[in-house]
């Protein structure tokens, strides 16, 4: 299996699946760079690395049926309408269905910041929390509340740090 060859079509899938919604494409795009910058500074194998792209590629597949259901698109709709959208489009992808299973479940808790359970989920939580601290324009003090709360890898950490809090 080429990897990255799977990894560009689930890219150019999503750009299909938000079209026209240039916020959402750049966000997903912006999780997707941090989390494998993250995971390979924390040196994931290749599988848990495959993994994390994966699902920061998918994290917010969610938003659309959320808004179609509910008409809104708060982090636990998306945590429960996300994964079976996910898991249709992995599976016409041919993506492995151990994949497919770790993802599907990292969707449904990608906004629940308490007992995450490995370090796919703690840097997808991370990358996402980066992202949308920016695109959100917390505070400082919002995010130095972040870190210390949610914030486990060091080089998760160091990223956040440099870009909002770093003086110089």
């Amino acid at each position: 299996m080429c990897r990255e060859k799977d990894i560009n079509k689930l890219f150019d899938s999503m750009t299909d699946y938000f079209q026209g919604d240039k916020k959402r494409i750049f966000h997903f795009t912006k999780v997707f760079t941090l989390a494998g910058m993250i995971g390979g500074l924390e040196q994931l194998d290749e599988n848990e690395l495959f993994i994390l792209r994966t699902a920061a590629l998918v994290h917010d597949i969610g938003i659309k049926p959320s808004e179609k259901k509910y008409g809104s698109c708060t982090g636990k709709q998306q945590e429960l309408e996300g994964p079976p959208v996910a898991e249709k489009m992995l599976t016409n992808l041919d993506f492995p269905s151990e994949v497919i299973s770790r993802v599907s479940y990292l969707v449904a808790h990608h906004h629940t910041y308490n007992n995450i359970d490995g370090m796919d989920y703690q840097i997808l939580v991370e990358a996402d929390l980066i992202v949308n601290m920016e695109e959100d324009c917390l505070s400082n003090e919002a995010i130095k509340s972040c870190i210390d709360k949610v914030f486990k890898t060091e080089s998760g950490t160091r990223l956040c740090k440099n870009i909002f809090l770093a003086h110089g």
